[in-house]
């Protein structure tokens, strides 16, 4: 794409997310709106405003809201990888199940087999060969069957050793089941731990904006645009955009078609669509439907996927914020990203340089 299409195409997507950000506080890419001067009206009406805090004060309630949210995002990420664990360890029981059913049913083959054999032993009078020989009215019948004798002892013995090897597999699976349990209660545990901080921390954060008047939170909301218009400008003015040349793959594309349709779904701790996404389950669901499977959580989007550099990345490659990984966004080109932001807010696009960017990694590398 030439320089020329580019910064139109930029200047466009800017407009864009200006637009978006006037209706749902927050978003990043927006220039904030220019504080206007004060006037008689705002001046006389300065004393009845004065209780809502200077803004320093509401500065002090913006971090602490990303605080919180970030908490509640860490969180989320432990509950995602407990209940994906969980899933797993499930299908593994059921797997192990299936696999203790049949060797009962082997097991109970290998005893009436068994049964069988010993029963032929019984009917023969357990005389041995000398005496069967000296009563044997025909010496070569003998010999014959006492080949078929020696053929049945080893047949036997096989069995007997089938029958072993099935016991003690059966006893490895009852024991793998019990380990697997154990770890399923486990994680069981953790995802409820991770519900009550994640329910703790978003009802720590309503509280705090329930408690500001209209006015504050339209000022707190363009000290969010700022912050984040602040991060995105430093980061283009990096000239980093002008490094980023990559085209889209095949499945690129598709996930990037699919995350962009769900713009506007509220974003919802835990969701993985169809109504809902938090942020890894928009990223996870986006590349399952360009056929590319990739981890559930951002932080280990982060671990597993294949990492590339910033100036190299390109549209459906994963961007991965904070140092512990735990939000994460798709790219979509031209500096933008699509992603789930937080409780309270929508699928939206944002600046890709509008939050610290840990790495950036790519699914179908």
């Amino acid at each position: 794409m030439g320089a020329g299409k580019r910064g139109l195409l930029t200047a466009a997507v800017t407009v864009v997310c200006a637009v978006t950000v006037l209706a749902a506080p927050g978003t990043a890419f927006a220039a904030p709106k220019p504080t206007p001067s004060p006037s008689a009206s705002a001046t006389a009406s300065a004393s009845a405003t004065a209780t809502a805090g200077t803004d320093k004060d509401l500065e002090d309630v913006r971090k602490r809201l990303d605080d919180l949210y970030h908490a509640a995002a860490v969180a989320t990420d432990e509950y995602n990888a407990a209940e994906e664990a969980a899933d797993q360890q499930s299908a593994a029981i059921v797997a192990l199940a299936k696999k203790i059913v049949k060797g009962q049913e082997r097991l109970a083959q290998l005893k009436r087999r068994a049964g069988a054999a010993a029963a032929a032993q019984y009917r023969t009078g357990g005389l041995p060969d000398e005496a069967q020989l000296m009563l044997s009215d025909d010496p070569q019948e003998f010999l014959d069957g006492t080949g078929r004798v020696l053929q049945g002892q080893r047949a036997t013995k096989g069995l007997i050793e089938e029958m072993t090897r099935t016991q003690q597999d059966l006893e490895q699976y009852a024991r793998d089941a019990s380990a697997q349990w154990d770890k399923l209660e486990a994680n069981r545990k953790t995802k409820a731990t991770a519900k009550k901080k994640i329910k703790k921390q978003i009802a720590a954060a309503e509280e705090l904006e329930s408690k500001l008047e209209k006015e504050e939170k339209e000022r707190l909301a363009r000290l969010e645009q700022e912050a984040t218009y602040k991060a995105q400008t430093a980061w283009l003015d990096s000239g980093i955009l002008d490094e980023i040349n990559g085209k889209a793959s095949a499945q690129g594309k598709k996930a990037v078609e699919y995350a962009t349709a769900q713009i506007g779904l509220p974003y919802e701790w835990g969701a993985e669509g169809p109504g809902s996404f938090d942020c890894s389950g928009l990223t996870s669901q986006a590349w399952a439907s360009a056929g590319q499977a990739i981890p559930r959580t951002s932080q280990q989007q982060w671990k597993q996927l294949q990492r590339v550099d910033v100036k190299d990345m390109r549209p459906g490659d994963l961007i991965i914020y904070n140092s512990d990984a735990s939000h994460v966004a798709m790219y979509i080109g031209d500096g933008a990203i699509v992603h789930a932001p937080r409780p309270g807010r929508t699928v939206t696009i944002a600046g890709a340089g509008s939050m610290k960017i840990l790495a950036v990694v790519r699914p179908d590398a």
